[in-house]
């Protein structure tokens, strides 16, 4: 087996952030002159040099990497069962790294299938060693592979890369959008970052920002190669990745409320704490892209932000390099802003606001739980996301009654059927809308509307929860718990609106949505289409109420037309 190895070369291929455009870290993948990596361990697993061989392979692209002194992250790829094995086995990784100067923590470990032949227990422990030895881990091949289900939240992987058989599906298939809305929802809980791997086309790419997906690879974004793209960009790619019918082919959407630190991270480059101004400089001058450098200490841990801009100024001036070359550069840093992986982009920008004026635009050093350095966050890229979930936000709301629209009610209904809520949809009109405006005029149809979208605002105010949405015309949507549906209900349906004296009646269809009843938005709204008729043929203001699988309706309010009298009781 050592004498195939020597024949094995290496290409590499970068991860990029989809929310900025730049690379985040690069997978080193096996290149033997005969056949393909799984060829080659097929033929060490007969040999029984199975973990052996798959640590050399991982060694040697250690080795590679550090050929083209690659300062991002590193994704190498391990078995399962290699994981699984006798602790010595990883004993070469080691001595690997030690000899390439790279820190465990700077390394992303993939797990690869098959995951069935690996024993349960030896694979936690053996993912808790390397994990305390500073290493991220990665499931690799996600969605289509055998990796268990509850490996997800037992392993608390850093990294869940979707395989991309998933990713081929997701432009055509509702089931793949789904597969990838769970694991998003999943990933949200546990800290994990979601990577989609063999992104081949631009309705792909597409369909993966729709979905919240901020990590991927593929050909489509960079080739494999031997000299690592670390400087490329897929801003061009990213500007033409527009493709709105995929909306409806792919199902619901499932975005996330707002932007987090980690959609914006970028590597750090990093040197040890003590490390001179002269060498600072050199990697300054290496990398023109580069706007600083964290010193850490031997934990990964930050304690010093050079700042390129204010670095360069001292040491380029008269008698700078005398000064200053051979001395500690941290005399010439700044203590480093500190973030969690939690924190929110608006959370992000509130520590920028408290710094002190020159230092408003410095990097922000991300760290996880431990305090290490994971990465750093630019606060133009922070800027530029906030204010293009502003604008978002702002095109998607109503502009008569600056209600959400149809879209964002659809994310929370989403929200709540992968959650398993029990809630209700609900949905109001007004009686005869058309005539209002035939016989008043547009204008007071117009307040007439926003009279009832501020109605329905302050009643949803009583309940967080709930959430009010304008989808157009005289139709309003309510999604609330049952407990939240009555009060929200009869507050608005007891008022009394008019429209320049002209006093109309408005109609309620509800549907109560126990968990599993229904799978999306759109059966939903199918079936609150027959109540909603059902509420406009009662006399008055109505209200409807149905349950999936069940034809029969409740009527709350209202009553039949040429009838006279209250309203039948609910049954």
């Amino acid at each position: 087996m050592p004498a195939l190895l020597d024949d094995v070369r290496f290409a590499f291929q970068p991860l990029f952030n989809l929310h900025t455009g730049g690379v985040v870290a690069v997978e080193a993948l096996a290149r033997p002159h005969d056949g393909g990596v799984q060829d080659l361990l097929r033929m060490a697993y007969r040999a029984g040099y199975l973990t052996n061989t798959d640590v050399a392979l991982a060694c040697r692209a250690v080795g590679f990497a550090a050929d083209h002194d690659l300062g991002l992250p590193l994704h190498l790829n391990l078995l399962a069962m290699t994981v699984a094995d006798r602790p010595e086995f990883l004993a070469p990784l080691y001595g690997a790294l030690r000899d390439a100067g790279r820190d465990p923590s700077t390394v992303v470990v993939e797990i690869g299938t098959p995951y069935s032949r690996a024993r349960r227990g030896l694979l936690v422990r053996g993912l808790e060693r390397l994990r305390a030895d500073g290493f991220r881990i990665g499931l690799d091949g996600v969605g289509e592979g055998d990796v268990p289900l509850s490996l997800l939240t037992e392993a608390r992987p850093d990294v869940v890369k979707l395989d991309r058989e998933v990713v081929a599906g997701l432009p055509e298939d509702p089931s793949a959008a789904a597969l990838v809305q769970a694991l998003q929802h999943i990933a949200e809980h546990t800290d994990t970052q979601v990577v989609a791997e063999g992104v081949e086309s631009e309705p792909e790419l597409a369909a993966l920002r729709r979905l919240g997906v901020r990590l991927a690879q593929g050909n489509l974004l960079a080739m494999p190669s031997r000299r690592p793209k670390v400087d490329a960009t897929i801003s061009a790619v990213l500007s033409e990745a527009n493709d709105p019918e995929a909306v409806t082919r792919t199902g619901p959407i499932r975005r996330l409320a707002g932007p987090r630190v980690t959609d914006f991270l970028h590597p750090a480059t990093t040197l040890p704490e003590d490390a001179t101004s002269e060498q600072v400089r050199e990697v300054l001058a290496g990398q023109p892209s580069l706007s600083g450098v964290v010193l850490v200490d031997p934990d990964g841990r930050p304690r010093w932000s050079v700042d390129r801009n204010r670095f360069l100024l001292s040491v380029t001036g008269p008698y700078g390099h005398a000064l200053h070359a051979r001395r500690d550069a941290a005399r010439l840093a700044d203590r480093p802003h500190l973030v969690g992986t939690g924190t929110s982009a608006v959370e992000l920008l509130e520590v920028v606001a408290h710094a002190a004026r020159e230092r408003t635009n410095d990097d922000l050093v991300v760290v996880d739980a431990d305090d290490r350095c994971l990465g750093v966050v630019r606060v133009a890229d922070v800027v530029r996301g906030i204010a293009e979930l502003k604008v978002e936000q702002a095109a998607a709301l109503n502009p008569l009654t600056r209600l959400p629209g149809s879209e964002a009610v659809e994310r929370e209904v989403d929200r709540r059927i992968m959650s398993g809520d029990y809630f209700a949809v609900g949905w109001l009109d007004v009686d005869g809308f058309k005539r209002v405006n035939d016989g008043v005029g547009f204008a007071a149809g117009d307040e007439l509307i926003r009279a009832i979208g501020r109605a329905l605002s302050e009643a949803a105010a009583e309940w967080p929860s709930a959430q009010v949405g304008h989808v157009g015309g005289d139709d309003f949507l309510v999604v609330a718990g049952l407990d939240e549906i009555v009060p929200m209900a009869t507050g608005v349906l007891d008022a009394v609106f008019d429209a320049e004296g002209m006093v109309v009646t408005l109609s309620f269809a509800t549907l109560i949505c126990a968990a599993g009843s229904v799978p999306s938005y759109r059966e939903v709204s199918r079936l609150l289409a027959p109540l909603k008729a059902q509420a406009k043929s009662l006399h008055g203001s109505s209200w409807v109420l149905g349950r999936p699988g069940n034809e029969r309706a409740d009527v709350l309010r209202g009553r039949p037309v040429g009838e006279t009298g209250s309203p039948r009781p609910a049954a």
